[in-house]
């Protein structure tokens, strides 16, 4: 059985209107309409099964589900080296938020040294999402202990008009308001940030149940 047929099984045309609606910039023939839970099941067969080398092997997929199962199939590779390989060879083809978003090799979170350059390389990419993962491996694995200052200058630095590459900026720096706060609200004092990043930051953060409330007082004020 292929890729294909076992989320066509696990079809559901109501989530496919839902997930059309939600991915506005993928054509909606491409959506199946499987959810994720489904999809991290199917993704777990095709690792353990014979079907995996091809499977990551076919690029580009057609299919939208396709494109977050090889992902999540990838996360699943516990060798750091096989994996960034896997990981390097996917991301091109990346082009939507949700498979950007979704999938967190394993196997990063004991290998800070040898992952923090290819976070840079993928940082400084001009393909979005490629740039928009490269910025969330930074925010899920370098915010707590092995964080520095000098990374939010990494994320800061990053220029373009693309929304979702925006909102990753202003993700991050919600994140790092919650986690890092001294060294990240100078960014909000001084507003380093663009002025739409700098406005969703805020907001993000004012929403977010890890900031305190003083902290969302004081942010406010930057508005």
């Amino acid at each position: 059985m292929t890729v294909y047929e076992m989320l066509l099984k696990e079809k559901d045309a109501k989530y496919k209107e839902f997930q059309a609606k939600l991915v506005p910039n993928i054509a909606p023939e491409t959506i199946i309409g499987v959810r994720t839970p489904k999809m991290r099941d199917v993704a777990k067969e095709v690792f353990k099964s014979d079907i995996r080398d091809e499977f990551l092997s076919e690029l580009p997929h057609k299919y939208y589900e396709e494109n977050l199962v090889h992902f999540f199939v990838v996360s699943l590779i516990k060798d750091f080296d096989e994996c960034i390989t896997e990981v390097e060879k996917f991301l091109p083809y990346v082009d939507c938020w949700p498979v950007s978003d979704q999938a967190t090799p394993k196997c990063f979170k004991k290998n800070h040294g040898k992952l923090l350059p290819y976070i840079k390389k993928w940082i400084a990419s001009d393909h979005v999402y490629t740039a928009r993962f490269g910025m969330r491996m930074l925010m899920n694995e370098f915010l707590d202990d092995d964080f520095k200052e000098e990374y939010l200058e990494l994320v800061a630095s990053k220029k373009g008009e693309d929304y979702y590459l925006k909102m990753m900026v202003a993700w991050y720096f919600a994140t790092a308001l919650a986690k890092q706060y001294d060294a990240s609200v100078k960014y909000i004092e001084d507003r380093k940030l663009n002025e739409w990043v700098h406005k969703k930051a805020i907001q993000k953060a004012v929403e977010s149940f890890r900031v305190t409330d003083k902290h969302k007082e004081y942010l406010k004020t930057f508005r």
